[in-house]
This record gives structure tokens, sequence and C-alpha cells, in this order.
């Protein structure tokens, strides 16, 4: 009797455990979303890198050996400096005997004028044939034309000479070599790059869908990775055409209106939007609903509210809220369309 006692009051302690369990409220569903501001992992902001306007890879025009690069990597140099000189042996050679060319044309020259000159007085005279002072011009011509091709071989040779000798073009900074003292070159192939010191600008790679988003005049703010209180303004003049190969990334050219001493060429530089508050927050299109709105997190009731807002570009599965959202909102980016006003949400989960 006893055993049967304590029995009905295991079962009893049983059942009301499992009627507590019944009735606890069911779990919340975690949403997946971001946090909006300036600092957000999904705002328009980009590592770009500080680089002259003006970069000319330079090589030489012919073939040849490297004999002398007198500059390296870092080196300052002025218009008209030396970077590099072929070796000149046979385009010496060449010239020696443009200049002999040039010698035995006009010796020819010479004596096909005093020829010339002889028949015409003969013919004058009445003692000449007519013939023969025709024969004396036509060879005074021929000896022109060579003496010309002769010095035209000789301009030929001394201006391959003067190329033989790679000069700077503009005063500037050398920021990459490709080839050593000893190297045999191709016609054109780079010897070195060679970088303007005078205006610099500032490029950053983008994925084609944020490329998509951006429009030349579109302004920007820019200060230094290793020293965020230097910073300047600048404006977007070129996007590149065409993705670099390797990345499949395009390219953005800034423009800096009034750089810093600091901004030096190679100096890494945070770029943003030059923009207000959450303005130039970069939303994924899952996000929006139609007409334009969000779904904002309130976390002191861990509710959600549908936040109408502005939206201005858009590219492939990117959107950038213009107005309605502020620093530090909440926005859902799945499974938007299963949400409701006022619902109910558990913790946030980073995308």
């Amino acid at each position: 009797m006893r055993a049967l006692a304590v029995f009905v009051g295991l079962a009893l302690t049983m059942t009301a455990a499992a009627g507590q369990d019944g009735d606890a409220a069911p779990a919340l569903r975690p949403v997946v979303s971001v946090l909006v501001g300036p600092h957000s992992d999904m705002a328009l902001s980009y590592t770009g890198t500080v680089v002259a306007r003006t970069e000319t890879a330079l090589g030489f025009p012919m073939i040849g050996t490297i004999a002398a690069r007198p500059v390296k990597v870092g080196e300052v140099v002025a218009k008209g400096d030396v970077l590099a000189r072929l070796d000149t042996q046979d385009l010496n050679a060449d010239l020696r005997a443009a200049d002999a060319g040039v010698t035995v044309a006009e010796a020819q020259l010479r004596s096909a004028t005093d020829a010339r000159d002889r028949a015409k007085t003969l013919a004058d005279r009445g003692v000449g044939s007519a013939t023969r002072l025709e024969d004396a011009e036509r060879a005074l011509v021929s000896a022109q034309a060579q003496l010309d091709q002769a010095q035209a071989s000789r301009a030929r040779a001394a201006d391959n000479l003067d190329l033989a000798t790679l000069t700077a073009p503009y005063d500037g900074v050398v920021t990459d070599v490709y080839a050593e003292p000893g190297a045999t070159l191709s016609a054109g192939q780079a010897v070195l790059k060679l970088s303007g010191v005078g205006e610099r600008e500032i490029v950053i790679d983008v994925s084609e869908a944020e490329a998509g988003l951006r429009e030349t005049g579109d302004r920007f703010t820019a200060s230094l990775l290793a020293r965020p209180d230097i910073e300047t303004a600048a404006v977007l003049i070129r996007i590149d055409p065409v993705a670099e190969q390797a990345t499949r990334t395009f390219r953005l050219h800034l423009r800096m209106d009034q750089p810093p001493d600091g901004f030096r060429l190679g100096a890494l530089a945070h770029v943003r939007p030059a923009v207000d508050g959450a303005s130039g927050m970069v939303l994924p299109r899952s996000a929006l609903l139609e007409p334009p709105a969000v779904w904002t997190v309130d976390r002191s009731t861990n509710t959600v509210s549908l936040t109408p807002v502005r939206v201005g570009g858009a590219a492939q599965e990117l959107v950038v809220i213009e107005s309605g959202l502020s620093d530090g909102d909440e926005v859902v980016i799945k499974g938007v369309h299963s949400l409701t006003e006022g619902q109910a949400v558990g913790p946030r989960v980073t995308p």
C-alpha cells in the first residue's frame, strides 16, 4: 500500500512538470541583421592607395643590352636626368659608317658638279655635244640624291645613339624597376616606372556591384590609415571601364583637392563617401521591401517595425540608403517577407 502511494505521487509530479513545459513560451526567432553607421561592416568605405596622377613605364624603342641603370627605386629625379643606358658599341659603329657614307657622297657630288660645269662650258662654246651635258646633269642629280640618302642614314644613326640613353621626361620618383644592367631588352620593353611628383590621387578597387553605385563627381573623405586625424576631401574623376583580369575588380580614381603632406606616394588611406549620419549605407537588396522600407529592430522591446527609407543608387544585389535610417539602427537583411509589424524577435545574428 505504501509503495502504491509513492508511485501515485511520482506520477502526479511528472504530470505537473509536463504541464509546466507545455505552457512555456516558444523560442523567439533570431534575426540576421546589420547595424547602421559609418563603421558598419556594410558601410560604403574602402581602403585605397595614394598614387601619382602621372605614371609612366619607360623603356627603349630598340633592341639592346642595358649597360647602366644609375637610379634605383625611391630615387627622386629631375626632368632630363639619365635613368638608363644601352650598350652603344654597335650604335657607335653604325654612326661611324654613316659618317663615312656622307663623306663619300659629298666627294661624288663635287665630282659630278665639276663634270657638269665642264660639259656646260664646252656646250656654250659650241665644242661639246648636248648629249654629254644631259648626261652630266643626270649624274649630278643622282649624286645629290645619294648625298641626301647618306645624310638621312647618318641622322638616323645619330638618333639611335641618342635613344640609347633613357632620360626622365618629367620630375618624378622611380617607383619600380623591371630590368637590371646586363639584361637584353626587346623594343619597347619597360625598364622602370616613373611617377610624377605633382598631382596625386587615390585609387580604390571595388566589385562590379559597388562600381555601379558610383559616378564621376561623387565626393569622398579620405584619411590616412596610419594617421586617421589627417584627412582630405576627394572627388571621383574616373572609373576604369575594364575589370582587373586577376581580381575582377574595377579601379576608381579619386582626385584629392588639397592633399596634406602626409598623403605621400604609396600611403594607405581609408575612403568613405562624404555624407552625414547613416546616409550612404549600403544594404543587400534582400533587405528592401516595396514601397521602399526596411525592418528595424527595437532592442528595448525586441520587436520589429517597418521603417520607410529613400533609396539612392542600386546595382546588382546592393542598394544605397540615402535617408530614413539613423546611426545605430539595426536592420534585418534576411527573411524580411516573413516578419510582421510588432513581431517579437530573438537575438541578432551577424551575416
